[in-house]
């Protein structure tokens, strides 16, 4: 939330019934209406909606080429196109199946599986904290809501600007979520770890170099930030790779939560070689379903001296 507002995230304010707001009022019951369609309708309305703004988002459509076209150089350039499309289409099923577990959870009933359990109840029973390093994938808080089946996560999120629309994302995370860190929270992000908790992290966005080191990512030099070593460090927590993804039939999807033994000696001496294990474990999860993951955003966006312009 922009510091300008000054309101608590969850709270209701009585100014939140004037006028500036009604029109994100009657968005969230068009909303609400939209998660208790059946899915074959949900499923057309993401795939016509995706489509149109893959073609209309002309900015976001070139970044996702270009970074499909980096990362995947195996890929001619119909599958980078065939694909880049599907990322659209993706992130709209995704908001789609995150209307679903907000407002119409039972939806999932039946379609959840995991595999790894066991290693986030042996972190847990050992009295750990758990950093559960993820991505940014297109289902979402959908994602949220099938790990909550099996374990209580946290999520790190950044505050909506506008504090209404902060306040309703808080409280339909809040059936999903033990707890929400803001991203600003440090010391709040520690203390949940230092208390065993599991949080969900995605350390998988360009943020410069500040804190961070240039690290390959599918092969392509990235920035990629190193916070997690620190909070690591200071909690005694244990970082496991989780991912959660679609698969089978779109008519009748399925989902799976996969998660990985803990990471061996993370944090180590070597910064460089943890930003580098990290990327890796990243990309292999991506490979499992590359087009449900946020290609869009500009993951090579950083490039110093000597390191040649990717957009």
């Amino acid at each position: 939330m922009s510091k300008k507002h000054h309101y608590e995230s969850g709270k209701f304010y009585w100014a939140f019934l004037l006028p500036q707001y009604w029109g994100i009022w009657i968005a969230i019951v068009f909303l609400m209406l939209l998660a208790i369609l059946p899915w074959a309708i949900q499923h057309r309305l993401a795939t016509f909606l995706g489509n149109v703004a893959f073609k209309r988002l002309k900015s976001r459509r070139k970044t996702t080429v270009r970074n499909l076209e980096v990362c995947f150089p195996e890929w001619t350039a119909e599958q980078v196109q065939d694909n880049a499309r599907q990322v659209f289409v993706d992130m709209m099923i995704g908001v789609f199946e995150t209307l679903n577990a907000w407002y119409s959870p039972q939806w999932f009933k039946g379609r959840v599986t995991v595999e790894g359990l066991e290693h986030i109840q042996n972190a847990q029973a050992e009295g750990k904290g758990i950093l559960l390093l993820g991505t940014h994938s297109t289902l979402l808080d959908a994602g949220g809501y099938l790990c909550a089946q099996y374990f209580e996560p946290d999520v790190v999120y950044r505050p909506q600007n506008n504090p209404l629309l902060d306040m309703l994302i808080y409280r339909c995370r809040g059936t999903i979520y033990k707890a929400q860190i803001d991203h600003d929270d440090m010391r709040g992000l520690i203390r949940h770890l230092k208390e065993g908790d599991a949080i969900w992290y995605s350390p998988d966005q360009d943020f410069g170099l500040k804190q961070g080191v240039m690290a390959p990512f599918f092969g392509t030099p990235a920035a990629t930030v190193t916070a997690h070593r620190r909070l690591l460090k200071i909690s005694k927590a244990v970082a496991i790779p989780l991912y959660f993804y679609r698969h089978g039939d779109i008519k009748n999807p399925q989902y799976r939560v996969l998660i990985e033994p803990a990471v061996d000696n993370l944090p180590s001496t070597d910064e460089l070689d943890d930003a580098i294990r990290v990327n890796k474990i990243i990309e292999n999860q991506l490979r499992i379903a590359p087009t449900q993951y946020m290609w869009f955003h500009r993951r090579f966006k950083t490039r110093p001296e000597g390191y040649e312009k990717i957009y």
